[in-house]
Formats: C-alpha cells, sequence, structure tokens
C-alpha cells in the first residue's frame, strides 16, 4: 500500500512540474509567448508595449490603442512599425512618439513573437 501510495504522489509530482514547464516553452506558441511578452512591463532598459499602448479601443495612453490591429494591419506592416516606428505613423501621433530602439532590444524571435499576437488582436 505504501509503495502504490509513492508511486501515485512520484506520477503526480511529475505530473504538476511538466504542466509548469508549459511542455516545450513558449516557442511552441508564438501568439501567446507574444502576448506575454507584450504585457513586460520593462523590455531591456525600456517601457514595455503594455505602458504606452493599451488593448481597449477607447483608451490611448502614449502611443495609439492597439484595439483591433490584426484586423487592420498585415505582419509586414506591424513588423516594421515595431522596428522603425517612424516608417508607418498613425494619424495623431506624431514622429518619435515610440523610440527607435527595439531592433536593438528585441531578437527576432521576440519580433515574430510579438507580430504573431498581435495580429490575433481582431
Amino acid at each position: 500500500m505504501k509503495k502504490h501510495f509513492l508511486i501515485v504522489a512520484f506520477v503526480l509530482a511529475l505530473a504538476l512540474v511538466l504542466a509548469a514547464c508549459g511542455g516545450g516553452g513558449a516557442s511552441d506558441d508564438p501568439a501567446a509567448a507574444g502576448e506575454k511578452l507584450f504585457a513586460e512591463q520593462i523590455i531591456g532598459a525600456q517601457p514595455g508595449c503594455i505602458t504606452c499602448h493599451s488593448l481597449d479601443a477607447d483608451t490611448v495612453i502614449v502611443g495609439p490603442s492597439l484595439a483591433g490591429i490584426g484586423s487592420r494591419s498585415d505582419a509586414d506592416t506591424l513588423r516594421e512599425s515595431i522596428l522603425d516606428p517612424n516608417a508607418v505613423l498613425v494619424e495623431g501621433f506624431p514622429s518619435d512618439t515610440m523610440p527607435p530602439v527595439w531592433s536593438d532590444e528585441l531578437t527576432d524571435e521576440q519580433v515574430d513573437q510579438l507580430v504573431a499576437y498581435l495580429l490575433t488582436l481582431k
């Protein structure tokens, strides 16, 4: 009986460890990793995306709301907007509102993850 209990406890502990690991990491779901990155308050030495961009259509913080951006934009434009923020400006937001530092602060994979997440915002 004690041996059976130990086996069950071990299997449960192993299942909890595997669940906490996410079954392979964030790279399995780029949009989920992008959502997590978007929500970071600080990315590198910069304020994170959520610090300046709302996901509520009626709320503007520093930059434009990104509510529904996945319906209004494509992957190439989003990528360009992250890496070269002055290339495509939203009406009412002057150039240099978003700092042009993300090509230094983000890896290519992180940019891809952010783009994947933003495309889910329909």
